[in-house]
C-alpha cells in the first residue's frame, strides 16, 4: 500500500521541475526585500540619529544630561525638596537632612518603597555631583587668575 510516485512508476515533468524552481527563487527574492528593507530602515534611523546629536552640539548628552542614573539637577531639587545650588553653593547640610529622613522613611524593612530609597541615593548624587564640578571649576579659575605658582622646598 505504499503510495509513491517512484513505486507507481511516474516520473517528474520538466513543468514540475520548473515549478520548483520558480518557488525557490520567489522565496529568495521576498526574503532580500524584507532583508533590503530591514537593512535601508536600519541606516535611515542611524542617520536620523547621527543628525539629532550633531544639532545637539558637541559634549551634548554630558552637558545636558550629566546626571546620575538620568537624573537632572531639577527632578533631583525637586525629590529632596531643596533650591537648587546657585553658583555651585548649596546647604549641603539640608540636603544631607533631607537625604537622611527620606531614606530612612522609605527604607523597605519598613514597608517603604526600594524605588523611592534608590531615587533619594540618586538625587543626592547629583546635587553632590554638581556642587563638587562647581568647586573643581571655581578652583581652576582661581588658579587662572593667581597664576601658576609652583610649591617649591627650600629644603631640597
Amino acid at each position: 500500500m505504499v503510495s509513491s510516485a517512484a513505486s507507481e512508476g511516474v516520473s517528474l515533468q520538466p513543468a514540475d521541475i520548473l515549478q520548483a524552481h520558480r518557488i525557490i527563487t520567489q522565496v529568495f527574492v521576498t526574503g532580500a526585500r524584507v532583508f533590503g528593507r530591514a537593512f535601508a530602515e536600519a541606516y535611515r534611523h542611524a542617520a536620523a540619529t547621527q543628525k539629532y546629536q550633531q544639532a545637539m552640539g558637541p559634549g551634548a548628552t554630558n552637558a545636558n544630561t550629566m546626571s546620575s542614573a538620568g537624573l537632572t539637577l531639577d527632578e533631583a531639587c525637586r525629590i529632596l525638596n531643596v533650591s537648587p545650588p546657585k553658583g555651585g553653593q548649596t546647604n549641603v547640610a539640608q540636603v544631607a537632612e533631607r537625604f537622611k529622613r527620606l531614606y530612612d522613611l522609605n527604607d523597605p524593612k519598613k514597608g517603604g518603597s526600594f524605588y523611592l530609597q534608590s531615587k533619594i541615593l540618586r538625587a543626592r548624587e547629583r546635587i553632590e555631583l554638581e556642587v563638587r564640578e562647581a568647586e573643581a571649576t571655581a578652583e581652576r579659575e582661581e588658579e587662572l587668575r593667581e597664576g601658576w605658582n609652583p610649591k617649591l622646598y627650600k629644603d631640597r
